[in-house]
């Protein structure tokens, strides 16, 4: 009960104690200053690279809205995912906006806003090929693979028995090159963001199948920024809200999913 009461005491702060939920507020005015926003740029439909090599996506389309609302300047930087706290903290990147879930290592390092997005980590196989896989302990004995530095990777490496289970356990740069080893038949399940995961599989139809099976606990995305930064995180906390309540932010996700994602 007591690990019950904490967990649910950690959500409720979470969801609350965002950089526009109390505590400083941002200033009038805007600011004139370039906004640098670091992300994987293989990471659609959050954020990546179209046929054209220019940076779109989910998270583009919202960071883009925001910072016009703001006056300012915004670049897209691609980052090393693995290292993003430390471009973060150098002050080579301003915000990290790329469906960054939000936990509590994270938020030691980092200044979350509010969630916008609830998230679920789910498994992907070749299309046909199920396994007979029902739960997350069904991975037993399967070569699984998920993005190096992801949430999927650090709950299967923490989850008491888990990774230990599996034949082996490969871990990739980013989830293009994860499917692509699926599809070939290198690993035999894929744990992947549910978004990203649908996506994918909108775009190459008939590959692969979606389980509807939960690996670990559900998370949220945030909008992340130095841990100092106060004043950044309440201005574009203030005009996120905005969008939200005006319906902007509901048909950008419209565009990308065909339905509205965000929460309120």
């Amino acid at each position: 009960m007591k690990k019950i009461f904490l967990a649910a005491l950690l959500l409720v702060t979470m969801v609350f104690t965002g950089c526009g939920g109390g505590g400083d507020q941002p200033k009038d005015g805007n600011s004139a200053k370039k906004i640098v926003i670091g992300l994987d740029d293989e990471y659609a439909p959050m954020g990546f690279k179209n046929e054209k090599n220019e940076i779109v996506g989910f998270d583009v389309d919202l960071a883009k809205e925001a910072a016009k609302r703001l006056g300012t300047e915004v670049e897209f930087k691609a980052i090393d995912w693995n290292s993003k706290e430390a471009e973060l903290k150098s002050g080579r990147i301003d915000i990290i906006w790329n469906g960054l879930d939000i936990t509590p290592e994270r938020q030691e390092n980092m200044l979350f806003s509010k969630p916008y997005m609830d998230n679920r980590q789910i498994i992907f196989v070749k299309a046909g090929n199920d396994q007979g896989i029902k739960s997350e302990a069904d991975l037993a004995g399967k070569t699984v693979g998920t993005q190096a530095g992801s949430t999927a990777e650090a709950y299967i490496v923490k989850a008491e028995g888990l990774k230990d289970s599996f034949k082996e356990f490969k871990t990739y740069g980013d989830y293009v090159s994860a499917f692509m080893d699926l599809e070939n038949g290198r690993i035999d399940a894929l744990v992947c963001d549910e978004i990203v995961g649908r996506y994918a599989l909108s775009k190459q139809e008939g590959k692969f199948d979606a389980l509807d099976v939960t690996v670990g606990p559900v998370s949220q995305f945030g909008i992340a920024f130095r841990k100092d930064d106060t004043e950044l995180c309440g201005k574009v906390q203030k005009v996120f809200d905005e969008m939200v309540k005006d319906g902007t932010a509901a048909k950008i996700s419209e565009q990308w999913f065909k339905a509205d994602l965000l929460k309120k």
